[in-house]
């Protein structure tokens, strides 16, 4: 396996890529979950699909815009889903949850379209939906990179504000924070990382990424920091065995990445319950 990636670019791609996404997709993910906003990561995956599926419909109609990587499409589609999402919550005031189903809706509704237009799936877009090792390029890789940057950034910069926020958003609200400037450019962060994700984990199960590493840490973590830490550690644990198993059962890394998530997960659950009954007795 190590003389593998030595010798083959995609291989060295594809590992690094998924260990930044490993770091960074829990990371946010503890702050989506703390906020109980799992629901929009899906929501933003389904936009960031049709965004693909456009580009790459564009790609197959217009020789001149073949060059342009389908990543940007999905990039802009899941910025601007994340935008419409803040849009309609703010619009439907008490019943800001309808935004996720909208949007949700209108991202596989035109992924359908750009799908049926340009006559089926391709294994472009399956790769898009699965992940896929081979597929990931150096290209792909600078633009995850350039995305961990912008969130590490975001975070470095806001890390205090949004711990406040994502515990007691009133409060923040009325010590003087500028709340929907912040929770604005995190649904951007967020949009951004669920766009990089997509080449490893896939658009379909990106979410997963973002949430089981989270679920498993909030098992074992006493406090939010350290919540942070285990999720960070699963996440990356998930990455690196997933695609060491797709690797050499020449499977979809998503696939694997996921299962090995939900392994973790149930792990962990074993693991506390033996704990609380030795403690019981």
């Amino acid at each position: 396996m190590l003389d593998a990636i030595v010798h083959y670019e995609f291989l060295q791609n594809a590992f690094l890529s998924g260990m930044i996404i490993g770091f960074i997709a829990p990371l946010l993910g503890v702050f989506i979950v703390v906020r109980r906003m799992s629901l929009i990561a899906d929501a933003l995956s389904h936009v960031t699909l049709a965004g693909i599926t456009g580009g790459l419909l564009l790609n197959q109609q217009f020789v001149a815009l073949s060059f342009l990587n389908p990543i940007y499409f999905g990039i802009a589609a899941s910025v601007f889903g994340s935008v419409l999402i803040e849009r309609l919550r703010a619009l439907y005031k008490h019943y800001e949850e309808l935004a996720i189903p909208i949007i949700m809706s209108c991202g596989i509704g035109l992924s359908a379209i750009f799908i049926s237009l340009a006559n089926g799936f391709t294994t472009d877009v399956m790769g898009y939906l699965f992940g896929t090792v081979s597929a990931v390029s150096r290209q792909d890789l600078w633009i995850i990179i350039a995305i961990a940057l912008i969130v590490l950034l975001f975070l470095g910069l806001f890390f205090k504000e949004m711990f406040v926020l994502s515990f007691d958003e009133e409060y923040a609200k009325a010590s003087g924070l500028p709340a929907k400037m912040i929770h604005f450019l995190f649904m951007v962060v967020v949009a951004l990382t669920i766009a990089a994700s997509m080449r490893i984990v896939g658009i379909l199960l990106v979410s997963s990424m973002i949430t089981l590493p989270v679920a498993s840490a909030m098992r074992l973590a006493k406090g939010f920091k350290g919540t942070i830490i285990y999720a960070v550690l699963f996440g990356e644990l998930a990455v690196i065995v997933g695609l060491i198993l797709a690797f050499y059962l020449d499977i979809a890394p998503g696939g694997t990445i996921v299962v090995t998530s939900i392994l973790i997960l149930i792990i962990v659950i074993l693991f506390k319950k033996v704990v609380r009954k030795e403690a019981q007795q």
